[in-house]
């Protein structure tokens, strides 16, 4: 069986998806729709613009899944089981058709926006942890009282991002490195994702979730709450809901899609970063990304 994963935030580069748009004429039509949907032209950051540029939430979110779902649309692929990062679900439900693509679009640029104003709300940060096991990672931030931190991103073993206060994060850094971290290192993110304090944003998208329409998926999507397949329109929203405030469980995803009969992953979207933690994750499945 063949898993289709889609990656989150961090994957983008100026240019991404050009050679799409010049090569086919689907995904032309695609992006210049996503120009009139988003009501600006995202094409022309996302080819010529700078990397601050594109570094900006409301920005990069959308080129993201652009790039993602586009690609999946002209390579034409079938998943049996779909996966995406964080940002990536979004994806991933376009590709197995539980969400149309300006439906999906629509509530990426949402999140996006959700997500800006919740980090201005309560500024925070996230930090990657390295070398320490995941369950001790879970303990220390699990002591710290006075602090918003919590495991955010279960990425692949020995491997983890921690996620909430300024200060939080200051603090278990300093105890993570005592308790055996090869590295704990702060990200240059724009706030606190996949903590408490992304409440606000988690809000403002249940309504717009809500407000969309959901189709029967053609296959299982593996979400990012629970780790778990689900084919259940309700279920689905229920936990791309609970995206925005829970973990990130990639490890859980694809420990689990590989259990249940995936031999091979093929990253859909710009770069290949899922493709090297699956390799981590899941000893002996093929890792490929999309050719068209």
């Amino acid at each position: 069986m063949t898993a289709y994963v889609f990656p989150g935030q961090g994957a983008q580069f100026v240019g991404m998806g050009k050679d799409l748009y010049e090569k086919s004429a689907e995904a032309k039509a695609l992006f210049d729709k996503a120009n009139e949907i988003l009501g600006f032209k995202i094409t022309e950051v996302m080819f010529n613009g700078t990397e601050d540029e594109l570094k900006q939430t409301k920005v990069t979110q959308p080129a993201i899944f652009l790039h993602s779902v586009i690609l999946a649309k002209v390579a034409g692929i079938k998943p049996d089981m779909v996966a995406g990062h964080s940002l990536g679900e979004f994806s991933a439900l376009v590709a197995n058709g539980a969400l149309s693509f300006e439906d999906g679009l629509k509530l990426v640029s949402q999140r996006a926006l959700a997500m800006q104003k919740a980090c201005e709300i309560t500024p925070g940060g996230m930090a990657a942890i390295l070398g320490l096991d995941d369950a001790k990672v879970v303990e220390i931030c699990a002591s710290i009282k006075d602090e918003t931190v919590v495991a955010a991103n279960f990425n692949c073993p020995g491997q983890l991002v921690i996620s909430g206060s300024t200060k939080g994060i200051e603090i278990v850094c300093e105890q993570m490195k005592a308790a055996g971290a090869k590295r704990a290192l702060p990200l240059p993110v724009g706030g606190a994702f996949h903590s408490p304090l992304m409440e606000p944003a988690r809000v403002e998208l249940e309504a717009a979730i809500k407000a969309t329409n959901f189709s029967k998926p053609s296959c299982p999507v593996y979400q990012n709450v629970n780790a778990k397949p689900s084919s259940d329109v309700e279920e689905i929203k229920k936990n791309l809901i609970a995206q925005l405030t829970g973990s990130v469980m990639w490890t859980q995803s694809v420990q689990n899609m590989a259990n249940d009969g995936a031999a091979k992953f093929i990253e859909c979207g710009p770069g290949k970063v899922l493709q090297g933690l699956v390799g981590k994750i899941a000893q002996g499945v093929e890792t490929a990304g999309v050719s068209v």
